[in-house]
Formats: C-alpha cells, sequence, structure tokens
C-alpha cells in the first residue's frame, strides 16, 4: 500500500478532486499555503493499492497543467533592494507535486 501526497494549485483542486472520485480514489485534501508566491495550494492525500499508484499519477498528471502567471514581486523589507525588480514578472504556477511513500500498516476505525 501506498501514500500519495499531491500539492496542487487551487485552480486545479476541483477538478482533481472530481477525477480521483470518478476513477474511485479517496482522498483527504489539505488547504496549504506555497512558500514561493505565498499562493493558496491545495494538498491530497490519497492511500492506494501499489497496484493502482500509476493509475493515480496519470489522473493527477491529467487534471494538473502548469500555465504561465504573471506576479507582482513582494518589496523587500529592510533587505538589499539593489535586485528588486518593482515590475510584474511571469513565472510557471501549477501542475503538481507529488510524493508516494510506503505505508507499513493501514488502521481504518
Amino acid at each position: 500500500m501506498k501514500v500519495i501526497m499531491a500539492i496542487v494549485q487551487d485552480k486545479d483542486s476541483n477538478r482533481l478532486s472530481t477525477a480521483l472520485m470518478e476513477h474511485n480514489f479517496r482522498s483527504t485534501k489539505l488547504a496549504s499555503t506555497g512558500g514561493f508566491l505565498k499562493s493558496g495550494n491545495t494538498t491530497f492525500i490519497i492511500g492506494t493499492d501499489d497496484i493502482r499508484v500509476d493509475k493515480a499519477l496519470q489522473v493527477i498528471k491529467e487534471n494538473c497543467q502548469s500555465r504561465d502567471q504573471m506576479v507582482a514581486p513582494v518589496s523587500p523589507m529592510g533587505g538589499n533592494a539593489d535586485s528588486y525588480v518593482p515590475y510584474p514578472v511571469e513565472v510557471e504556477v501549477g501542475g503538481a507535486t507529488v510524493f508516494v511513500l510506503p505505508v507499513d500498516q493501514f488502521h481504518q476505525f
């Protein structure tokens, strides 16, 4: 058995949740915040049998696409302002960061 932890952008969260249910994957959703852009993310925790891991990864990949987005950088506070860029920059957001972990024991009460 494995636990899959998938961190996805909030924009992809509902689509992924629906797709996981359609493919009979049970998941737990947790609200989380990204460190780089400080934007909202959703972390999915999915428990599944070893033989279904590849299918779960396929569902995640199909529903969490990366895209470019313009963001305004945060101004430095008390730091070195020499490298501060005061105009929006384009960065890649979205997609999914996925961890697959082994499960030693599984209990359901």
